[in-house]
């Protein structure tokens, strides 16, 4: 049986850039499917992404959700719907470009080549990241130093957002422990996959900050994660 790729992405006021993402993945010659996961945006990103569909067939999915819920119930949401549609890889991008939809081929190979997971990322040759600013370079940095640090985990990007997950993760992660609904989901999730023994490797990315749109970070995205960490040091982890 062909093995189905299901690309998750998230929205909130992309109208500038989902047509275009849309179209680029598609581009591709892997045969990938995209689930665009829509928080309600008010500027019409659901609206331009289901005009999309019928040129896309069977392809291109639009999940529509009641207001500003958070990224990482949007992705659990996208998870579940792409394991009850028997989809071998599933994968977390953004919609903005700041990850190239040229490497999604690479997360793929990487899980082909024995991962079961693995993250696209800016940290684990050096640093990759172009056009932002230094303090928010060295805060992400900072940031992953001491998630690494704290839960004893081998990974250099520990809050990397692009990343290629096998079926039999997602369906082993009991989403019921996820406290983190913003950034610090991606944490969570690379943390209990990483304890639950799975294989987890990093491939080297070059992380470019979005040029149309509006960033959703806030203060008050690194303070959940921040406390999260510490909380989630003491937590037993256990198989579904």
């Amino acid at each position: 049986m062909q093995e189905k790729i299901l690309v998750i992405i998230p929205t909130y006021n992309e109208k500038e850039n989902a047509e275009k993402i849309v179209r680029k993945v598609f581009s591709l010659e892997k045969s990938f499917h995209i689930l665009v996961v829509d928080d309600g945006s008010p500027d019409g990103t659901a609206d331009i992404v289901r005009s999309l569909i019928p040129e896309f067939n069977e392809r291109l999915h639009l999940m529509e959700r009641k207001g500003k819920l958070g990224l990482g119930t949007a992705y659990m949401e996208g998870f579940r719907w792409g394991l009850e549609r028997d989809y071998t890889y599933l994968i977390e991008m953004d919609a903005d470009f700041s990850h190239n939809p040229e490497d999604l081929p690479r997360l793929v190979n990487a899980c082909h080549e024995g991962a079961d997971v693995s993250v696209g990322s800016r940290y684990c040759k050096g640093i990759s990241v172009i056009n932002w600013p230094i303090g928010r370079v060295l805060m992400s940095w900072f940031a992953s130093v001491f998630v690494r640090t704290v839960l004893s985990i081998p990974i250099y990007d520990c809050t990397a957002g692009f990343i290629c997950y096998h079926r039999r993760v997602l369906e082993t992660i009991d989403f019921g422990w996820i406290r983190m609904k913003g950034y610090g989901f991606q944490i969570s999730m690379k943390y209990y996959a990483y304890r639950l023994g799975f294989k987890v490797v990093e491939v080297p990315i070059i992380f470019v900050d979005r040029t149309e749109g509006t960033s959703k970070m806030s203060s008050g995205i690194f303070g959940e994660a921040f406390w999260g960490v510490i909380k989630l040091r003491f937590r037993r982890i256990r198989k579904k």
